[in-house]
Parts: structure tokens; C-alpha cells; sequence
């Protein structure tokens, strides 16, 4: 897999952050959040990269363009 694009913070009250290319898509709570990080508990580096990515979900769907570009099409 190519270098990491995601990363994840677990904070003492359960919550984790999830990031992309430093910021945070995604905030797991709750049974979420102990799922993930049972998951990524031994998790090899690509096999994290695609947890993260499933925790995500679909994020980059239509909001991927910055302030001030025209669509495109």
C-alpha cells in the first residue's frame, strides 16, 4: 500500500478520531469505538489503513472540492 493517508487518536473517554491527510472525517463513540480499536488491537499497518477507511465510510463523496471551485461537469 502506498504511505499512510489515515490515522486515529483514541482519547480517554472512548472516543477515537479518525483523520485523512490530518483531519478529522470521523469520530467513533460508544460500541463503534470499542469495535475499532478491538480490530485495530495487532492490526498490520495496510490492514489499519483499510479499517480506517471502512470506519470512514463514504466520506469524500461530494465534498472533496475546497471553497471557491466551480463543479466540474
Amino acid at each position: 500500500m502506498n504511505a499512510p493517508v489515515f490515522d486515529y487518536r483514541a482519547t480517554k473517554d472512548g472516543q477515537v478520531f479518525i483523520t485523512w491527510q490530518g483531519k478529522t472525517v470521523t469520530v467513533l463513540r460508544g460500541a463503534s469505538a470499542a469495535k475499532f480499536l478491538a480490530a485495530a488491537d495487532g492490526a498490520d499497518d495496510d490492514a489499519l489503513q483499510l479499517l480506517m477507511a471502512r470506519a470512514t465510510g463514504n466520506f469524500k463523496r461530494g465534498n472533496e472540492k475546497g471553497r471557491g471551485q466551480a463543479a466540474i461537469g
